[in-house]
């Protein structure tokens, strides 16, 4: 079982079903579980589709694709959500493209210590997504300012605030339906 709930297959899907599904299709062709989860809410499904490519897919993003990739992994960490990390850091992991500089990474997440492998501003930006993920409440001004302090720019900022607050989202969707990678492709950069 891929889920906690029912899903529905693509032959069970009615029209409103199939279009959401069609709009969900990954470059494989396939429905991750992380979209086919909301088949029994399909405006849900649509929703979902779009703010993730939004966050992570945009063409304007400027936050370099490996290191939304990272934040986004780092989150799950923080979330304990195995889904959506194995997806991601397969993902940073080929787009880092040094298996050691991947390594390094890793070790940093997993220890929940990014210290070890950033300084600067991925660094600063590391931290910020630890602070909203683990004490949203807590977050000021000051931790905004840090960011751009250590250069990132005011929608650059946005971006990193984005992806940690859909990861938070999907975190808490995967885990608290009970969503797995049974018969997903994992990692959009997957090669065989």
């Amino acid at each position: 079982m891929s889920a906690w709930i029912k899903m529905l297959s693509d032959e069970e899907a009615d029209e409103t079903l199939k279009a959401a599904l069609d709009f969900a299709r990954t470059p494989h062709g396939t429905v991750d579980n992380v979209m086919r989860v909301h088949s029994l809410r399909p405006s849900t499904m649509n929703g979902h589709v779009v703010l993730y490519r939004a966050c992570l897919h945009d063409p304007s993003n400027t936050v370099p694709m490996w290191f939304q990739e990272v934040i986004s992994s780092y989150v799950s960490t923080l979330n304990d959500c195995p889904y959506s990390y194995a997806n991601h850091w397969s993902n940073a992991r080929h787009l880092i493209g040094d298996d050691a500089r991947a390594d390094v990474i890793e070790a940093a997440i997993l220890a929940r210590r990014p210290q070890d492998a950033f300084d600067g501003a991925q660094l600063a930006a590391m931290v910020y997504a630890e602070r909203l993920t683990v004490t949203p409440g807590q977050i000021t001004r000051e931790d905004v300012e840090a960011l751009r302090s250590a250069g990132w720019t005011d929608g650059e900022i946005l971006e990193i605030n984005q992806i940690v607050g859909y990861f938070n989202y999907v975190n808490r969707l995967l885990n608290g339906l009970g969503v797995t990678t049974e018969g997903d492709v994992v990692g959009y950069y997957k090669t065989e």
